[in-house]
């Protein structure tokens, strides 16, 4: 077969040109993320193994060599695991094949400054470790069989936004990378300097990691699984690159939990809680990131049934001693052992989050946390019932109240005396939401009102209904009664348009956009705007229903809000005299719909008809210039 000349995809090139043009503090990771891959290489075939023995059974030894030619200068990670061939070449070291692509791209364009620091973390984060080897190397040549396949393949780039693949005899079981080494950077031809990176960053690696060929190859780590020894034994540091190594993260983890399950079921688990947003953490699939294993042998880092998807940010490694060794990831869905351990994993998670939530001294921590995840955490509030009273001590939120995160404890026990619901508002950014004219009543009075930002905040919050007692209740809503709320009062009561007045307007007003509105009514919410728009009390909060339409989850029109104008305002208080026993005029009928597109435009509402409003607005500037 002849040598194919194929093209990275482009945010392979963007990310290649990184590598290969900036500065690395820490350039010795390139060596720790071609072991991590390689001993998931062993990991694979080893489960494949179970299943169809004769994959491994020319070299059932599973092991990791570091080589170098001092001569040639370069150094090569070899395995003798899963292996490759020419469709997985292409699709994992010539593509980044995810989901999150659009967030890695996004992500890359603040990288392009030259920032080693982040651009190691965006190669870590974004699970395409391979491409670190152009840290240290100018060319990297692949040399891989995968098991149970007859043909060998050699891939090879200079990481300059091309690569070559052809076929290659006589390779043996799984893959060598060969870095032909940037000058100088012969420090990586030194076993000692290649022992010490192993032992810093790999030690715990469960498969031997070997310096050299033969019965003279010297054993560079310790090669005992980490999360099987006594908590005793292990130190920050070693917990700290176990994550590294498992999660294929370049962050700190911001908790870690291993506790092993003893009773009717024996698990063992070493958790950890990433202190940074994992890229894929919203991707529709929800897949977590869990390893499992099987006494001590890799089965699946996607078994549906271990970790619930609201707690997908977790990474780690889960060990049964009672699952059967040859489960499928089939059977893995209905297995109730794994429902069992699914729970057990749940409690303590849970459990650990609220010592951290409770732990006052250090609150700062713990909203950091729920920046990265609490969006996240919210979707078991109406997935996971069994655990939503410990889910809602958790909630943290923005209020009209101050900068600080708020718990719904603390907001329930400074409610103002006569209030009787927990009050919220929905919206896509927390600066528009404040700047809302319904939250202008609730501002005066001093009642606090939840900022809500996320979108599932629309389901969980009608799921749960109540806390402590009170209903959850949108300000947008045209219920909302603030006259029997004993708060804030101002010290000079604005003076209102004459009721008789105001009763004229309104009808005008209702009678001018009768097809258009649900109702016009005088508000109490509203202190400084002339009109907002609300819902009823039975109809579909505003911003769910531009969220639904935004998805194509709703179809037909938008549903007729309520008008509620500020009888205190001096527009509605001059249109009320303009009203008064006249009826409707050409000017009072433009300015009833352009008080209906104001409103509009405030919520972020398109204009049915901009052209109407244009040419309404130019006659009113004209009439008021005059």
């Amino acid at each position: 077969m002849t040598e194919e000349r194929l093209s990275f995809q482009a945010e392979v090139s963007r990310l290649l040109d990184i590598v290969a043009h900036s500065l690395y503090s820490e350039k010795e990771v390139f060596l720790r993320e071609l072991v991590s891959n390689a001993s998931d290489a062993c990991d694979r075939l080893r489960y494949a193994a179970l299943t169809q023995p004769e994959l491994s059974a020319d070299d059932p030894t599973l092991k990791v060599r570091l080589l170098v030619d001092k001569d040639a200068r370069t150094l090569t990670v070899a395995d003798n695991g899963i292996g490759m061939n020419r469709e997985d070449l292409v699709e994992n070291l010539g593509t980044i094949a995810r989901s999150g692509t659009a967030a890695f791209m996004k992500s890359l364009e603040g990288a392009e400054k030259g920032d080693g620091k982040k651009d190691v973390n965006l190669i870590g984060q974004f699970g395409v470790g391979f491409y670190s080897a152009f840290m240290a190397a100018d060319k990297v040549t692949v040399l891989t069989r995968k098991a149970g396949e007859a043909h060998g393949w050699r891939w090879e780039s200079d990481g300059k936004g091309e690569f070559t693949i052809a076929e290659a005899d006589g390779l043996s079981r799984g893959t060598r990378i060969v870095l032909h080494l940037r000058d100088g950077d012969d420090e990586y031809l030194d076993e000692t300097r290649l022992g010490g990176i192993v032992r810093k960053y790999s030690d715990h690696i469960a498969i031997p990691i070997l310096f050299g060929e033969g019965e003279d190859a010297k054993a560079l780590n310790s090669a005992s699984a980490l999360w099987t020894r006594s908590k005793s034994e292990i130190t920050a540091d070693q917990y700290k690159e176990f994550y590294h190594h498992v999660g294929h993260a370049f962050d700190d983890p911001w908790l870690t939990l291993h506790w092993r399950a003893e009773g009717a079921l024996e698990y063992t688990n070493l958790l950890y809680v990433p202190s940074t947003k994992p890229f894929d953490l919203f991707d529709p699939k929800r897949a977590h990131r869990v390893k499992l294993y099987v006494k001590r042998v890799f089965i699946t880092d996607a078994a549906e049934g271990l970790i619930p998807p609201y707690l997908r940010f977790l990474r780690g490694v889960v060990d049964s001693e009672d699952l059967p060794l040859n489960i499928s990831r089939e059977m893995l869905q209905h297995n109730p052992m794994l429902a069992k351990i699914k729970a057990g994993i749940t409690r303590r998670v849970l459990s650990e989050l609220s010592k951290k939530a409770k732990d006052s001294e250090n609150a700062a921590e713990y909203d950091k946390f729920w920046e990265n995840f609490g969006a996240v955490l919210k979707e078991g509030l109406y997935e996971d019932y069994e655990h939503r009273d410990e889910l809602l001590k958790l909630l943290r939120f923005r209020t009209t109240a101050g900068e600080e995160l708020v718990s719904l404890e603390q907001y329930v026990a400074r409610m103002k005396e006569g209030q009787d619901a927990i009050y919220t508002i929905s919206g896509d950014d927390i600066d528009t939401l404040l700047r809302s004219p319904q939250l202008e009543g609730f501002k005066a009075k001093g009642v606090e009102v939840l900022l809500l930002t996320d979108p599932v905040d629309e389901f969980w919050m009608p799921s749960v209904g109540v806390y402590d007692g009170k209903p959850f209740k949108s300000v947008t809503r045209g219920g909302a009664d603030l006259g029997k709320i004993k708060g804030e009062e101002p010290e000079k009561p604005e003076e209102k348009a004459p009721e008789g007045e105001l009763t004229d307007l309104l009808a005008l007003l209702k009678l001018t956009l009768s097809d258009a509105v649900k109702d016009v009514r005088k508000s109490e919410r509203l202190t400084d705007s002339a009109v907002c728009l609300v819902a009823d009390d039975n109809d579909m909060d505003m911003h769910l229903e531009r969220l639904l339409k935004q998805h194509k989850q709703l179809n037909g029109e938008v549903g007729k809000r309520i008008l509620e104008i500020n009888p205190s305002h001096a527009l509605i208080k001059r249109l009320a005299e303009r009203a008064k026993g006249s009826g409707a005029t050409d000017a009072l009928e433009d300015a009833a719909w352009l008080l209906l597109d104001q409103a509009r435009i405030v919520e972020g509402e398109p204009l049915p008809d901009p052209a109407a409003f244009a040419r309404r607005l130019a006659s009113a500037m004209e009439k008021g210039l005059a």
